[in-house]
């Protein structure tokens, strides 16, 4: 069986639905957002063995039979009928904790992209840069610090051509509207206000010149690049998540074996089964890798390029969940 852990409304998982039903596969779709408010998850160890069990919608299911996972984008775990604020916040942590305990003990499942504990430790862009240094992808010259005495000697090694970076999305408040970083340039006026480093460290690269982008996402052995032509636009000229999709095409791109390989086997070594690639092509031809995201969105990507990505993960995890079930699923490995 199949266990999908994501929000109702992930269009993501509702792209991939009809093609895991057209081949069979039995299948559960729960939020974490529904526990423990409406739904239990009951670990139990009794004569010699553990059992767990998640009762939901008013039907219990023997997570014992579940032989893949996949963990997509699921709400936080929610107790919204304990009124008092301390209490509830008890409530929700000590719920994240028995899902991560449960988690671990289904060591029989594959696991896409991983085990939310396992991919959260993984996440790590200066992780996945020195994997991809080892591997012997090109990587742009980095500095990730808040010394502020770093930033001028960056900026001269970059010739002026120094951008910026946050090391993981996180959004913040200015005055009073939700925001967040993207990839910006440095110019020399900020340089003076370097001070301001020292408060939250930064990744400081140069400027790679861009022919073109490509977003990588690789599904089990599988690799689907997508060619994205970020230069076609100012507005996407830095960080094509600003998005102009009016103006910037999007095509599927043939990899040449030797980099479909490494991207293979970069999200392999991190013990994943699917990880969304970026990489900059510069105008001489040469890959640049820049990050992975563990988790990635890919529907958008398969939209505008027509690339088969939804069939690459209903196939994965079609052939996971039809596998036959472990002796015992919890058995820790």
């Amino acid at each position: 069986m199949l266990l999908i852990i994501s929000s109702a409304g992930d269009d993501s998982v509702h792209t991939v639905l009809p093609k895991l039903e057209a081949r069979g596969v039995p299948l559960l779709w729960w939020d974490e957002a529904d526990y423990p408010g409406a739904s239990a998850l009951t670990t139990r160890y009794a004569d010699g063995r553990w059992r767990q069990t998640l009762t939901y919608r008013g039907r219990t299911h023997d997570l014992s039979e579940v032989t893949a996972v996949w963990h997509r984008r699921p709400g936080k775990p929610s107790a919204a009928d304990v009124r008092e604020p301390s209490q509830r916040e008890f409530a929700e942590h000590v719920a994240r904790l028995a899902l991560r305990g449960a988690y671990d003990l289904m060591a029989g499942a594959r696991w896409m992209p991983a085990t939310p504990q396992h991919a959260l430790a993984v996440d790590n862009k200066l992780l996945h840069l020195h994997r991809a240094t080892e591997l012997g992808f090109s990587v742009a010259e980095t500095v990730v610090t808040n010394d502020p005495d770093e930033l001028v000697p960056a900026w001269n090694r970059a010739g002026g051509r120094l951008i910026t970076k946050t090391l993981d999305y996180h959004p913040f408040t200015l005055d009073d509207e939700a925001r967040h970083l993207f990839t910006t340039q440095v110019p020399r006026r900020r340089l003076s206000g370097r001070h301001r480093l020292r408060h939250a460290p930064a990744m400081l690269q140069p400027n790679v010149p861009k022919a073109y982008e490509l977003r990588v996402t690789v599904v089990g052995e599988r690799v689907f690049a997508a060619r994205i032509d970020s230069q076609a636009s100012r507005l996407t000229s830095l960080d094509w998540r600003h998005y102009d999709d009016p103006k910037v095409g999007y095509s599927a791109h043939d990899l040449p074996p030797d980099v479909a390989d490494r991207c293979v086997r970069l999200v392999a070594g991190l013990g994943l089964t699917f990880g969304a690639l970026d990489f900059i092509v510069t105008p001489d031809g040469e890959y640049v890798f820049l990050e992975i995201n563990v988790n990635g969105q890919w529907a958008f990507v398969e939209l505008l390029s027509g690339l088969p990505i939804s069939d690459g993960i209903a196939d994965w995890l079609a052939d996971a969940a039809l596998r036959p079930a472990p002796e015992d699923a919890t058995d820790a490995r």
